[in-house]
């Protein structure tokens, strides 16, 4: 009774693939949906065999009946937007994946080799499936802490986590964020700086966000610090940008976010959002202002609604987002890097 179930499921799942034949393996990579099975929950799980590297993914969605269908990868990543179809329609979508090993926090679990994706939604439609190799796309490099990384368990979600969905295939983002690194820590691990300054071809952007864990950094080795950053991004040809810290979710009776514990303020008095905003402008690298973004919006949202962006139900957390807060957050980093030019225009969906 289970194989049927399962073989039925997929049979929704895959549309019409006797009408419109899917993308099976042709490949040293075996691209296609052969490479997909039913997970008992509505949704398909991918593995593809692949080295690491730079991967694009063209998918095919739609079936007999309506759909709406969303991807992700690897640890938790959101790759596709849940996108609908209605009844017979095909659409074809593509984006390109950063494949790395380990997969997820640099520091964390090594998670599975190759590369993984599952094809969910809320009506999962897919008629095809391709991987190809894509030596040459470009890669986004993030540096950062837990509200940027690929973080590996439910409802923790890092913003870096939810850029994928904003750009189209051409370009990765390569999250290289670290849960409790600081701007010391980030330089001094083999595993976090050196590898992503290895990785850097010219042109590259490289955003960078450390700050909730420079508690007792002082001010002159925090702004050294980022400066050596960016200097070695520069030296390999990459493009820095400066990134200011989401803001804590921690009220004034006013209604506003104006203190130190909100804002970023570390036991020694250092303004981390301050001493970046300057030191983004005495080094003349680009600027993505998330604490003042961020402020503003859990202040527009006011003391209870804001709940709902960290885990302040589920964890008593107001540092980490949820699911939802790491979606918004991230919209607002793909807004600035497409305002700013840090990415040309049509690298963004």
């Amino acid at each position: 009774m289970r194989t049927a179930a399962l073989l039925a499921t997929a049979a929704t799942l895959l549309g019409t693939l006797a009408a419109a034949p899917a993308a099976h393996a042709d490949g040293p990579f075996g691209q296609g949906l052969d490479h997909c099975a039913p997970t008992g929950t509505g949704s398909l799980a991918c593995h593809f065999d692949v080295a690491p590297g730079t991967y694009d993914v063209t998918v095919t969605l739609g079936g007999e009946s309506a759909g709406a269908t969303a991807v992700s990868g690897e640890t938790r990543r959101a790759l596709l937007a849940e996108t609908a179809t209605g009844a017979g329609e095909r659409l074809r979508r593509s984006f390109t994946v950063d494949v790395r090993d380990p997969e997820g926090e640099p520091t964390g679990a090594a998670g599975s080799p190759g590369l993984d994706l599952v094809l969910g939604g809320s009506a999962p439609r897919v008629a095809a499936l391709r991987v190809t190799p894509a030596p040459a796309a470009r890669r986004l490099f993030l540096v950062g802490d837990s509200t940027v990384c690929d973080q590996p368990g439910d409802p923790y979600t890092g913003w870096g986590q939810m850029l994928p969905v904003h750009l189209r295939r051409g370009v990765a983002v390569a999250n290289h964020a670290d849960s409790g690194e600081s701007t010391v820590t980030f330089l001094a691990n083999p595993a976090l700086f050196d590898r992503v300054e290895a990785e850097i071809r010219p042109g590259d952007p490289v955003l960078v966000q450390l700050a909730h864990n420079d508690k007792q950094t002082d001010a002159a080795t925090y702004r050294a610090n980022l400066t050596t950053l960016v200097e070695r991004v520069r030296a390999k040809g990459g493009e820095p940008v400066l990134v200011t810290p989401v803001v804590r979710r921690w009220f004034n009776a006013d209604g506003t976010l104006n203190n130190g514990i909100a804002l970023l303020v570390n036991g020694l008095g250092v303004d981390h959002p301050a001493e970046i905003r300057a030191l983004a402008a005495s080094l003349g690298t680009p600027l993505i202002d998330l604490t003042a973004l961020t402020k503003a919006r859990v202040e527009e949202l006011g003391p209870e609604a804001s709940k709902a962006l960290y885990l302040t139900a589920e964890k008593r957390d107001n540092t980490h987002t949820s699911p939802r807060g790491a979606t918004e957050y991230a919209t607002l980093v793909a807004a600035e890097l497409r305002t700013q030019g840090v990415l040309p225009p049509a690298s963004f969906r």
